[in-house]
């Protein structure tokens, strides 16, 4: 009770120093803003918001009934969590003033000074600056929220935000400035990440996997999770496909060619690899299903969210295939062994983003994408673009897995992660909501 009150008074303190700020704009800058870029750029926005409704539709009907509405709050909570974070100092240590090339300068645009009267973001030129700001507010919402797959029905609400917070200002924000800054390291390395496959799939998925390696306890039998809703898990991949457009096309930053072949290759390789999740489950014995086809989709969109800018159409149709295949094997394997990963988010998101990554620097192609200065991948003939994603693949994978672990641990710390064993038992929709999917009469 004290620590809420405690928290809604930070939030009221932080809102009337949003108003004191001195964020009003003197003059707003329009010189070079094309109205044709702003609107694809604005509907961007909006279908990547979309995705994490859709993520929680995704999860919840994975999940067993108890814990259905515990399981979508924490992707909707990060909604509200990550949007405040966000406008406080998440954007100026993702994109503000490179410190040495790891992380942002958290005075640069803290309370979004600067930003409404800001000049474009330099690798945006044609959009206004907060339109930048908010389209890449969307991909820190849900990278947190893909992790929560991994520990759903485990982990104590309160505690999940306290991790939230931490995860977005320490693993992130770095992650993005690095990845995405002109200043930043991996960028200046020569690292190709169109949409997110480094800063957002691999990032969740190893911080899934760190989870799953913090959170287990041998002691408990693994029990298999009987589906909830699978008309749930059709919406949530529907809505995600659907946002995927505004992820990976928006991603082109305008209204061209690139946002139009980003989209093909996107759709492509999605497509691609939810036949092949299902045909390889028919290979191996198992029926056709709902459910894999709808995992092997979103294996598709995962791996194909680096490489959609630089890859040609035929081109992601190979990396949806490989990566459904991969990552449907990692899956079987992964049940054999004492992780607790509920929702497959390692296996799904970590494994088909370090896939992404690898193809990236196999198939790029310097036709698709004028921009990519680094060189075509090594299928093409060049092998510097093909070893800078091994370094970098090395880099990100420890920075997030030991880097998500010890925030883990800090959040344990703080309070308390696991439920007890009664509130197991009860449901977290119960136990840390009060609320329940069928209620009484």
């Amino acid at each position: 009770m004290k620590k809420s009150i405690v928290l809604l008074v930070l939030l009221i303190a932080v809102s009337i120093l949003g108003v004191v700020m001195p964020s009003v704009p003197t003059t707003i800058v329009t010189e070079g803003i094309n109205s044709g870029d702003v609107a694809w750029m604005l509907a961007a926005t909006a279908l990547v918001l979309l995705m994490t409704p859709g993520l929680a539709y995704f999860y919840g009907g994975m999940i067993d009934t108890k814990n259905i509405i515990s399981t979508m709050l924490q992707s909707f909570i990060a909604m509200g969590v990550i949007s405040v974070v966000w406008i406080v100092v998440g954007f100026s240590l993702a994109f503000g003033t490179s410190q040495g090339g790891f992380i942002g300068d958290p005075t640069t645009f803290f309370m979004f000074q600067n930003v409404l009267d800001g000049k474009p973001w330099s690798l945006a030129p044609t959009i206004p600056l907060v339109l930048f700001a908010f389209f890449q507010l969307k991909f820190a919402i849900i990278t947190p929220a893909l992790i929560t797959g991994t520990f759903a029905e485990r982990v104590r609400f309160k505690s999940y935000v306290i991790f939230l917070i931490l995860f977005s200002l320490l693993i992130y924000a770095p992650l993005a400035h690095m990845t995405w800054h002109p200043d930043g390291f991996l960028f200046k390395l020569g690292v190709l990440d169109f949409a997110g496959g480094t800063v957002v799939h691999m990032s969740a998925g190893f911080a899934a996997l760190a989870a799953s390696i913090y959170l287990r306890d041998k002691s408990e039998t693994k029990v298999a999770i009987s589906p909830a809703n699978i008309p749930f898990v059709l919406l949530g991949t529907g809505l995600l496909w659907f946002g995927w457009f505004g992820f990976n096309a928006g991603s082109a930053l305008g209204a061209g060619p690139l946002a139009a072949s980003a989209f093909a290759t996107t759709n492509t390789a999605s497509a691609a690899a939810g036949l092949a999740w299902v045909l390889f489950d028919v290979a191996r014995g198992k029926k056709p299903s709902a459910l894999g086809f709808c995992i092997g989709a979103v294996v598709g969109l995962v791996a194909i969210t680096p490489a959609a800018g630089f890859v040609t159409i035929p081109s992601s149709l190979f990396i949806g295939t490989f990566a459904a295949i991969i990552s449907n094997v990692v899956v079987h394997w992964k049940q054999k062994t004492s992780l607790e990963d509920t929702l497959d988010v390692f296996p799904c998101h970590g494994v088909g983003g370090t896939v992404g990554m690898i193809m990236t620097g196999l198939l790029a192609n310097t036709a698709v994408n004028a921009a990519n200065t680094t060189g075509n991948g090594l299928f093409f003939g060049d092998f510097t673009l093909f070893k800078v994603h091994m370094i970098a693949l090395v880099i990100v994978v420890t920075f997030t897995l030991v880097g998500s672990f010890i925030l883990l641990k800090v959040t344990d710390l703080i309070m308390p992660l696991k439920v007890t064993a009664e509130e197991k038992k009860v449901g977290s929709d119960l136990s840390q909501h009060g609320e329940n999917l069928y209620p009484a009469a």
